[in-house]
């Protein structure tokens, strides 16, 4: 028997054979030059006719993929077509005589360390400049390239990581589970799992060891897979198809759990199309409208007249409901060359988010008329946080800004162990906070969550983030609520608006803890409404406490799993 375990980052219990992806393209040989006699004109052309090979298949591939993935194929088809790749790699050729393979693959190396350098988003980018340039070396030599195996029976995909490229190609009614050596709970495999909601589990090292062919469970619940197939495990996959064959529903209005205390789920967004999807799924109303769409890949700031458009159109689908706006979140892994700088040495440590008003007030200030001018012409309740904030002088200089723009109510995001330890400071300047559990990880554990090596660390069952989440929670009690102005208790309200709402067993904690609201990517939001209907505020408490104080994250969630039997009957 053999058991692997990685990081959970979309639940579900499947029972299928392993089908393993293809390993990325072997690098030419260091040196490799053309054969000798050869042509480098044919041979810089050869190169041409790869790339334009792999476009065509990517863009044919375009044409038949869903939703977003077509978005995703033809922006990669257009890297392929990109000529500073292959010019660069034709000079390689016709300069030092390069092999056509050896010198796409220098090219590409070229082009994304030059991404890399530019940091955030462009960042990003270099990998699928690696998967283009890997597509045409296979192209060259005639090989198959990297992609989802071709075959008609259901399968478990077992894999390095995904490119953007093969994510966006995943057909669900094939991949049963996905299971990743490499990647981190935030990858754009672990993020495109959660919304197709497939079985997924990432960093699970030793995983590609799994012979193709083989039986395994899989429980992305617990982030394990097993090649021991028992009885049990084919009942527990069976449940989760059953589940699949009639889905749970949410239909709106909060969720009220089995003492009478109701709770609101609310859905994240990013604009105005994200938000009818988040109404067509019947939520509550909006706990995080992230609003950076607005602002990334520009070279200038949005006019207060766009942002203030933009806005409305996202506010329209929730009148009469509550639509929490964060302002601009830049920096880190989101530069933008008007308002952040990119050669900070540490930039997730840096100044990001509502540091950037520091220095450049405007992009805030504008952000702020904006958001009040959509408000004052919507029907939506608007609340609206800043993110990063550290200190109390941070919040009182945030919700000044709102005042004097009546903007309320006005609150915070809690990211930072700072905000959470002095919460209630925080919450007797500011009406709520909402915690955001994915940077609240990272910074109480020290771990960047881009980082694949640091999944284990990133992971938001860690006690000791649990126990921030409870700090801000008390925080808020201490601080006191206006339960006429905010419909909420006698305490200030906190919401969670992290990765961490949408897990059912986790969401159970976190109410347990004393969160009042839930926001979450809309797919998740019956599972979460289903398992909270299920159990007493009483009861959530008691888990909440059990999971605080257990000694390891995996005790944490065991611990919770093993109080919510529903999480095994659903297949969860």
């Amino acid at each position: 028997m053999s058991q692997y375990t990685g990081v959970a980052v979309s639940p579900g219990r499947v029972v299928g054979t392993v089908r393993t992806m293809a390993p990325p393209v072997a690098e030419p040989p260091v040196g490799e030059k053309i054969p000798e006699g050869a042509d480098p004109q044919a041979e810089a052309a050869r190169i041409a006719e790869a790339a334009a090979s792999v476009q065509q298949a990517l863009t044919h591939r375009a044409e038949h993929a869903p939703g977003d993935g077509k978005a995703v194929l033809e922006a990669t088809a257009q890297m392929a077509a990109d000529p500073s790749l292959t010019q660069t790699a034709q000079g390689f050729v016709l300069a030092g005589g390069a092999s056509a393979a050896r010198a796409v693959w220098e090219a590409g190396d070229q082009v994304a360390s030059m991404l890399e350098g530019l940091g955030g988003y462009m960042a990003e980018r270099a990998a699928d400049v690696k998967d283009v340039r890997g597509r045409i070396v296979a192209e060259l030599r005639g090989e198959q390239a990297p992609g989802i195996p071709d075959v008609e029976e259901p399968f478990v995909l077992t894999a390095t990581d995904l490119a953007p490229a093969d994510t966006a190609t995943l057909d669900p009614a094939l991949v049963m589970a996905l299971v990743t050596s490499d990647g981190g709970p935030q990858s754009h495999t672990a993020i495109l799992a959660r919304q197709l909601g497939l079985p997924a589990i990432v960093a699970a090292k030793g995983v590609l060891d799994i012979a193709d062919g083989t039986e395994v469970f899989v429980d992305a619940g617990f982030g394990t897979i097993t090649d021991d197939v028992t009885d049990e495990h084919r009942r527990f996959a069976e449940a989760w198809t059953e589940l699949q064959k009639n889905p749970l529903t949410y239909e709106g209005g909060g969720i009220e759990l089995t003492d009478g205390t109701r709770m609101q789920l609310l859905a994240n967004i990013g604009g105005a199309k994200d938000a009818k999807a988040a109404a067509a799924a019947h939520a509550d109303g909006v706990g995080l409208f992230r609003t950076e769409f607005l602002f990334l890949d520009r070279e200038d700031e949005p006019t207060v007249e766009e942002q203030t458009t933009a806005y409305l159109e996202a506010f329209a689908s929730f009148p009469g409901k509550k639509v929490v706006v964060r302002t601009i979140d830049a920096g880190a892994d989101k530069p933008l060359p008007f308002l952040t700088d990119t050669d900070e040495p540490n930039p997730a440590l840096g100044v990001r988010a509502y540091r950037t008003s520091w220095e450049k007030r405007s992009v805030l200030t504008n952000q702020l008329d904006a958001i009040s001018a959509a408000a004052k012409q919507s029907d939506a309740k608007v609340w609206v946080m800043a993110p990063m904030i550290s200190t109390t002088e941070d919040t009182e200089d945030f919700v000044g800004l709102c005042r004097e723009r009546d903007l309320a109510p006005a609150g915070i995001m809690v990211e930072t162990p700072s905000a959470a330890v002095t919460a209630d400071r925080q919450l007797a300047a500011c009406d709520f906070a909402s915690i955001g559990t994915n940077d609240l990880t990272q910074y109480t554990m020290a771990a960047d969550r881009m980082l694949g090596t640091l999944a284990h660390l990133n992971n938001p069952w860690q006690p000791a983030v649990l126990t921030l989440v409870k700090a801000t929670c008390d925080g808020a009690r201490a601080a006191g609520g206006d339960p006429e102005a905010f419909g909420e208790s006698a305490a200030k309200p906190v919401g969670v608006c992290g990765e961490a709402a949408g897990d059912p067993g986790l969401a159970v904690v976190l109410v347990g803890l004393g969160v009042n609201s839930l926001s979450m990517t809309p797919r998740s939001l019956p599972a979460v409404a289903k398992v909270l209907s299920t159990v007493s505020l009483e009861q959530a408490q008691q888990l909440a406490a059990a999971a605080v104080a257990a000694r390891t994250a995996d005790d944490a969630r065991d611990a919770v799993r093993a109080g919510l039997p529903i999480l095994g009957e659903l297949g969860l």
